[in-house]
């Protein structure tokens, strides 16, 4: 049996969808159709339902899937091992991160990681929806927040605090809070998420912790748009170190609370890699594995 036609099928029940399928791998929809019929001509069953929104595997297919996905991936964990055998980092590198985060921590990284390693290609997959990462054969994601329990195997990159921070102008029409629980009066911008568009969290050098209510005057779904928000003089927001650091260095923002630690969820919060458990990681994400944390660990502030 052609080992393409298990893999079109194996990416078919994980995506849902001939013209993802497709796209994902640059051909036209009606070939993945084609060899998904051919599939179940050899099979003699019938392997989706069709509908117009999304392909649902049937009893037959979930099946056949738990036979053939992992021998799929012993044969694609072979062939990069055959390939790693020169020595020689090369090949495609699917990544995935949030747009902020890949726009403001990992881009900066590659013109190093490039020279050192210019036979790895990278697909950066930079969204704010949280990916399947088997599902969407993603070799490695980034993210954010505390210890991580998704399966996934991981390292801790960097550690991340967060400051409440607003512009100079704000300040100035406003007045500087002189105590975290000031903010409950304001109206903060915010990400429309549980715990950050409800209650901020403060820890004073002692260790005391206090919860404050906030109330959104703006909410932003992604980290580059509240981060210029907040420039704009549009409230204060909770943000990421990482990613305020130029503007609070340039006096574009100001740090309201620079005594206190900050969070809308957890303080111990960071930003992890993490990458599928499987018995052989390829060469290409071992070497993008090792360089990040140097990376990283360099450039922490």
């Amino acid at each position: 049996m052609d080992i393409a036609l298990l893999r079109t099928f194996v990416d078919v029940v994980h995506l849902g969808s001939f013209a993802e399928v497709a796209r994902r791998h640059n051909v036209d929809p009606s070939q993945v159709s084609r060899a998904v019929a051919t599939l179940e001509e050899q099979l003699g069953a019938r392997l989706f339902q069709r509908s117009t929104r999304r392909l649902e595997p049937t009893e037959a297919a979930l099946r056949f899937l738990e036979r053939v996905d992992p021998l799929v991936g012993e044969l694609d964990a072979a062939v990069a091992e055959a390939g790693d055998s020169t020595s020689e980092v090369r090949g495609n590198l699917r990544v995935t991160a949030s747009v902020a985060l890949g726009v403001r921590a990992l881009v900066p990284m590659l013109p190093a990681l490039r020279e050192k390693h210019p036979g790895l290609v990278l697909d950066l997959v930079l969204t704010d929806t949280v990916l399947d990462v088997l599902a969407e054969r993603i070799d490695i994601a980034l993210r954010l927040g505390p210890k991580l329990d998704t399966g996934l195997l991981g390292t801790r990159l960097m550690t991340t605090r967060y400051r409440v921070v607003a512009s100079p102008a704000w300040v100035e029409r406003h007045g500087r809070p002189k105590a975290p629980a000031d903010v409950a009066a304001m109206g903060v911008a915010t990400f429309p998420l549980p715990g950050f568009r409800d209650h901020w969290r403060f820890r004073d050098a002692s260790g005391a912790v206090e919860t404050v209510a906030v109330h959104p005057g703006l909410l932003v779904s992604n980290g580059l748009g509240l981060l210029q928000a907040a420039v704009d003089g549009l409230g204060p927001t909770l943000l990421a170190d990482w990613l305020t650091a130029d503007d609070r260095a340039a006096g574009r923002l100001v740090d309201l609370f620079p005594q206190h630690e900050a969070t809308a969820t957890d303080f111990d919060t960071a930003v992890w890699l993490l990458y599928a458990s499987r018995q052989y990681l390829p060469l290409k994400v071992r070497a993008f594995i090792d360089f990040a944390k140097g990376w990283f660990a360099a450039n922490e502030a």
